[in-house]
C-alpha cells in the first residue's frame, strides 16, 4: 500500500457547519460556487441549450452543489473523526487475553459509497468493506469507519487510491494492529448514440474489485486475509477478482482514451477545468490533465441537434383492434437536465393490434427511446415523448412505461442507493380502461436491471 502523507487528509474543515455529523456548506454564498455556475452555462450553452429556459434556470445552482457536496471530502478532517471515537476494550492484543483468546478481527460489510471518476467527472458506486485487528486494548466505533471511507470517497478518485487511502487513514488514525478493504466499484459505461442504436449487446456497467492492506494485512498471502475473505464470501460477496493493485498506466474508466476536441468546443473544456479549480483540484495533476475533454466529449451526446425522426413507410393501425401486444426492455440512455447527471433504464410499450403479433420492427421502436433519450430530458417528459410518437403510426391506444436509475439519488446528499423511479404514460382506451393497464402492466418483468 501506498504511504499517505498526513497533511494529504488532515485539512481543516474550512466554512461548514457540522449539523449532527454532516457538513452543510453555505454554497449560495461561497464564491467557488458562484464560478462553478458561469462555468455550467457555458457548457449549456455549448450544447445548444437556452439555461434561461424553463427547467434549466437553476439547473447551474444545482448543479454546483451536486459538485460541491459530491467532493466535500476535500474539506473534512480525518484526525478529528476518529480522536472521540476510541474505546477501551481488554483482551483485544496480540498477546493471550482475559480468557486466553486473543485480539480479533473486526469487519465493517456492505458501506454504501460514491465517488467521481477522476477520469471523466462522472459518479461510480463502491461498495466498501472494512476490517481492522485491534491494538492497545482500544476498538472504534463501528460508524466512524464508514465516515472515514466517506472522506475519501466525496473526492475526485480512482479505486485503488481510494481502497489505499482509507486504509492509510484508519491505520494513522487510531494505530490498530492492521487494516484491510475491499472495494466493490461500479462505473456507468455511456455508449454514445450511434453505439447505442447499433450494439445491442452494449454493457451498461463497468465493475472492479480492488483491496489494500497494512500491518498484518500487508502480506496477501496471511491467514487474516483468509479470515476476512472468507467472512465475505459467507455473506455472498464474490470476491474472486480481487486486484491487489492497478497499473499506473492503466484505467478502468470506459472513456479513459485520447480524444480530440474541437476549437469549438475549447470554451466548454476551459469551463470544465474551471469547475476543477473550484473543486479544490489542480487541473494540472497528471490524472486529470485529460479530464476537461473527456467530460466535454460524453456531454456532447447530449447536444440539442436538429434530428429528424423518419418514420416513412408505417400507417396508423385501427384502434378498434382487440389483440394487446407489448415491446419490453427497450434501454435508454439519457441526462437529467436539473444536474447533468446521467440517468438510465429500461421502456415498456404496449398497444394493439389486429393480427396478434407486432406489426412494427424492434429496432425501430428502440430507435424511437433512443432519440429522445439523448437529450438533456427529465424522465415524465422522456415518458410523453416516447408514448405520443409511438400513437403516430401504432394508433392511438398505446401505453408507456419507463424505469430509469437515477445518479442525482445517490450523488448529491440523498444517497438513495438501488432506488428507481417509474413513470407510466397512457392514451386511447389505456387511459380510460383499467383492464387494458393491468393486462399490459403484467407482462413487465419482475426484475428492473438497474446495473445490466
Amino acid at each position: 500500500m501506498g504511504a499517505l502523507d498526513e497533511g494529504h487528509y488532515d485539512v481543516e474543515l474550512g466554512n461548514g457547519v457540522n449539523i449532527g455529523g454532516c457538513v452543510e456548506l453555505g454554497f449560495e454564498e461561497e464564491p467557488e460556487t458562484l464560478a462553478i455556475e458561469e462555468a455550467v452555462r457555458v457548457l449549456l450553452q455549448g450544447l445548444g441549450e437556452d439555461f434561461n429556459r424553463e427547467g434549466l434556470k437553476k439547473t447551474p445552482l444545482r448543479v454546483a452543489k451536486a459538485l460541491r457536496e459530491g467532493t466535500r471530502g476535500y474539506k473534512l478532517k480525518v484526525k478529528d473523526i476518529v480522536s472521540g471515537a476510541l474505546f477501551p476494550e481488554a483482551g483485544l492484543e496480540s498477546r493471550a487475553g482475559h480468557a486466553g483468546g486473543t485480539g480479533g478481527l473486526v469487519i465493517v460489510r456492505d458501506l454504501d459509497l460514491f465517488s467521481y471518476c477522476e477520469s471523466c467527472l462522472l459518479p461510480f458506486q463502491v461498495k466498501c468493506h472494512v476490517g481492522y485487528v485491534p491494538s492497545g486494548q482500544r476498538v472504534v466505533g463501528l460508524s466512524k469507519l464508514s465516515r472515514v471511507a466517506e472522506v475519501f470517497a466525496k473526492r475526485l478518485q480512482d479505486p485503488q487510491r481510494l481502497a489505499d487511502e482509507i486504509c492509510a487513514a484508519l491505520q494513522h488514525g487510531f494505530r490498530p494492529t492492521g487494516v484491510a478493504v475491499i472495494l466493490q466499484c461500479s462505473h456507468i459505461h455511456f455508449p454514445n448514440f450511434e453505439s447505442a442504436l447499433f450494439d445491442p449487446t452494449h454493457k451498461g456497467w463497468v465493475k472492479m474489485f480492488v483491496k489494500s492492506g497494512s500491518g498484518v494485512f500487508d502480506d496477501e498471502m496471511t491467514d487474516i486475509w483468509s479470515d476476512f475473505l472468507s467472512l465475505l464470501r459467507f455473506r455472498g460477496i464474490n470476491v474472486e477478482d480481487v486486484h491487489s493493485r492497478v497499473l499506473d498506466e492503466e484505467s478502468w474508466c470506459p472513456s479513459h482514451t485520447c480524444c480530440k476536441i474541437g476549437p469549438s468546443d475549447s470554451a466548454m473544456v476551459s469551463s470544465v477545468n474551471s469547475i476543477l479549480c473550484s473543486l479544490g483540484e489542480d487541473p494540472l495533476r497528471k490524472e486529470l490533465i485529460g479530464t476537461p475533454a473527456r467530460f466535454v466529449k460524453w456531454l456532447m451526446n447530449f447536444k440539442n441537434s436538429k434530428l429528424d425522426l423518419k418514420l416513412n413507410g408505417y400507417v396508423s393501425l385501427n384502434s378498434n383492434d382487440e389483440h394487446l401486444c407489448s415491446e419490453l426492455n427497450l434501454s435508454f440512455w439519457s441526462q437529467c437536465e436539473h444536474h447533468l447527471l446521467p440517468f438510465h433504464g429500461v421502456v415498456h410499450i404496449g398497444y394493439y393490434s389486429s393480427n396478434g403479433f407486432n406489426p412494427v420492427r424492434k429496432s425501430l421502436l428502440q430507435s424511437i427511446v433512443h432519440f429522445y433519450g439523448f437529450k438533456l430530458q427529465v424522465q415524465e417528459r422522456l415518458t410523453r415523448q416516447i408514448a405520443e410518437t409511438v400513437s403516430s403510426f401504432l394508433g392511438e391506444d398505446v401505453m408507456v412505461v419507463v424505469e430509469a436509475s437515477h445518479t442525482c439519488m445517490i450523488s448529491r446528499g440523498i444517497e438513495k442507493f438501488g432506488s428507481s423511479t417509474a413513470t407510466i404514460a397512457v392514451l386511447g382506451r389505456f387511459s380510460t380502461d383499467p383492464s387494458a393497464r393491468a393486462n399490459f402492466l403484467q407482462f413487465i418483468p419482475n426484475a428492473f436491471p438497474s446495473q445490466g
